[in-house]
């Protein structure tokens, strides 16, 4: 298989128990060409993917950001933003109305912006963990704001109780899930995202405007529900060892996990000879 690129989610993918990219992982990667694409999709906001390019010595390299929802191209010098896909505000509204009587924290996101009611223990372990500050403004005022800039959210991210988050899960689902992906990253966590775009309809797009690289011609790795039609589109879809069983399912073939470099063992498979 003639593997031209890289397509990679992070967490629980690419960084390691460190929540860091391993050693090895970066040797691994310095020995591939410098033009050949390493891209990241995530369900992180840019500012807490650029570091990691930054780690790689990949900075200015394109990021799908947001599953797929924003994707940016830093070194373009036009048509920086290549596509911006983002929830309407009207669906921003209906869900935290959904939330209003639970402890459920939700923040909210678009583009390079991070919102956060209070900076309580959910903001601050999403602040560690994406090395990235938010911005302190309830919803109420950071919709008025997006209401006059017409614009909705990238993505709103639910945090809380797993009893709580379960029951508010099916409850958005039952009532906004023909409009909108709900991702159960964590029995704690909802992402939740556009319905109309996915890791892998932005990872076709971008390799249509930015590179002369088919889909079959693409190694990714994931590990969680939104990777799945990723791994399903591209010539080589792997899952690590830790990921979920529906993703192993699809993958066309299982690395060790994310703890156990499972991304660098397969960059040294099939692409470093080692």
């Amino acid at each position: 298989m003639n593997i031209k690129a890289i397509c990679t989610d992070i967490d629980g993918t690419l960084l390691n128990k460190d929540r860091v990219l391993s050693p090895r992982l970066l040797r691994a990667i310095a020995k591939l060409p410098s033009d050949f694409p390493i891209i990241l999709a995530s369900s992180r906001m840019p500012a807490a993917m650029r570091h990691l390019l930054a780690d790689m010595g990949r900075s200015g390299s394109p990021l799908i950001s947001y599953n797929g929802g924003y994707i940016i191209d830093d070194l373009a010098d036009t048509d920086r933003v290549l596509d911006n896909v983002d929830i309407d505000l009207d669906l921003c509204e209906q869900l935290t109305w959904l939330g209003k009587n639970t402890e459920i924290h939700f923040s909210l996101y678009h583009g390079e912006e991070w919102y956060e009611p209070q900076y309580d223990f959910w903001a601050e372990r999403e602040a560690v963990n994406t090395k990235v500050q938010p911005v302190i403004k309830s919803a109420e005022k950071v919709f008025s704001k997006w209401k006059s800039e017409s614009k909705g959210a990238h993505k709103v991210m639910c945090m809380g109780s797993a009893a709580e988050i379960d029951h508010f899960y099916h409850q958005a689902l039952e009532k906004m899930g023909d409009h909108l992906h709900l991702y159960r990253s964590k029995d704690t966590y909802i992402e939740i995202a556009p319905k109309s775009i996915s890791k892998a309809s932005a990872l076709g797009l971008l390799l249509e405007k930015k590179y002369d690289i088919r889909m079959e011609e693409v190694m990714a790795f994931g590990d969680n529900y939104n990777d799945i039609e990723l791994l399903q589109q591209v010539g080589l879809g792997v899952a690590v060892a830790n990921a979920r069983e529906e993703v192993k399912a699809v993958a066309n073939e299982i690395s060790a996990s994310n703890k156990e470099e499972g991304v660098a063992l397969m960059i040294e498979k099939y692409l470093t000879g080692e």
